[in-house]
């Protein structure tokens, strides 16, 4: 095989040049690729095939024993590999051009946010809410502009902007460009006051769906910080908020956010379950269940899985009409985490009521997908749980009749 040769050294520009293009998502000519690591070519050669590829990657090819082209797996009749001159300057020339443009749009930006900077420190009113709608859209589109935002000043000057008297419209503006940059742990407990955390819930409350979500996503930031988060989880208001955020189903990524949000507040604090529940929350998730797609239908569960360990949870799981069906449609049907939600659920309410809710599971396919559980690779805890189960449910029912509810469920199934 060939006579392994120490590879040329490549510019430093064009690798500096691929790393900057590669950053930026730019779409790369699929013939500048190697096929064999999908990423473009510092220094392509070819075979005697006439297939190209980095000679860093078909010198490792080469180095594992292989003989062959690793495109058409051909016998190389030749083991020699030659530079492909010409299509290292068509490389070069084209990440070259691509770096300027890109360089060029980058100083055009920057001037145009450092701009944008000074005009906020000095207008107000509507020309103040411009100034920040302009602000936004430059960071929403650009990594690069967070980075000039950051390291000029911005962070804190937007900031600043947020107060008791900030209008709606000002407020919707700044979270909306918050949420994009990184923020200090100074700046986080700083946000966390009651005023501004109270304008937050009220913009959050009356925005429009894309300021909800920003809300939203700025609120979890805030309780990562932990110092003071019991004034924002505390809030009814926000709850009430995040609800009308997750029956919006017009609007999947918002319903999502929503989700995250409300699964790590009442995770990590357990006096906010029983408000959460007062507002509604258990009926309002038990409906959404059957629409949901797999990651929001996941979080909902272990939401109503956390909900059920307080008493006025199980008895609002208990009151829903739908509530055992639903659930036990997603058994064995998402995820092990999803099954093992959905079976604590129904737990929860076994022993709230034990013989309603055992005809009720029955009725609804329960048996046939507990003996799936039982039979299939799920961790042991979720074997015993579903064996356990099972054996309630036969205690409460004839073993006549639960043997011919699954029998006749596995046959519809």
């Amino acid at each position: 095989m060939p006579q392994y040769q120490e590879r040329r050294e490549t510019p430093l520009d064009l690798k500096m040049l691929i790393e900057e293009i590669m950053e930026s998502s730019i779409e790369v000519p699929s013939v500048f690729i190697c096929p064999i690591s999908l990423e473009p070519m510092l220094d392509p050669v070819t075979l005697c095939t006439g297939q190209t590829y980095d000679r860093s990657n078909i010198l490792k090819w080469f180095s594992l024993g292989h003989k062959t082209c690793p495109t058409t797996m051909q016998e190389l009749w030749d083991d020699s590999v030659t530079p492909n001159n010409t299509l290292n300057h068509f490389i070069l020339t084209w990440f070259s051009q691509k770096y300027s443009s890109m360089k060029k749009k980058f100083e055009d930006i920057q001037g145009t946010t450092l701009e944008v900077l000074n005009t906020l420190k000095k207008v107000k009113g509507q020309a103040r809410v411009r100034a920040l709608k302009q602000l936004r859209e430059l960071v929403d589109s650009h990594v690069f502009t967070r980075k000039t935002v950051e390291e000029n000043g911005g962070v804190a000057l937007v900031s600043s902007l947020l107060g008791p008297f900030t209008s709606h419209a000002v407020g919707s503006e700044v979270i909306g460009i918050l949420v994009n940059l990184d923020l200090s742990s100074e700046l986080k407990r700083n946000l966390i006051h009651p005023a501004k955390v109270s304008l937050l819930v009220d913009i959050m409350n009356e925005g429009t769906i894309q300021t909800k979500m920003n809300c939203a996503k700025l609120i979890q930031m805030l309780l990562m910080e932990g110092n003071g988060s019991e004034k924002v989880v505390s809030s009814l208001s926000l709850l009430v908020g995040l609800l009308r955020l997750v029956r919006d189903k017009k609007h999947p990524k918002g319903v999502l956010t929503g989700l995250i949000l409300l699964k790590i507040i009442i995770c990590s604090r357990e006096s906010v379950r029983s408000s959460v529940v007062s507002i509604g929350a258990v009926p309002q998730l038990i409906e959404l269940l059957p629409n949901l797609n797999n990651e929001c239908l996941e979080i909902a569960l272990c939401i109503l899985e956390v909900l059920s360990t307080v008493p006025e949870g199980t008895v609002a799981l208990k009151e829903c009409p739908n509530i055992i069906p639903n659930v036990v449609k997603v058994l064995m049907r998402v995820s092990e985490s999803c099954t093992q939600f959905a079976l604590s659920i129904l737990w929860a309410i076994y022993k709230l009521a034990p013989q309603e809710c055992a005809s009720k599971a029955v009725e609804a396919g329960l048996a046939p997908k507990l003996l799936l559980v039982i039979q299939s690779g799920c961790n042991p805890v979720l074997k015993q749980m579903s064996s356990e189960f099972l054996k309630l449910c036969s205690l409460d029912y004839s073993t006549s009749i639960l043997i011919s509810k699954c029998m006749l469920t596995a046959t519809i199934q």
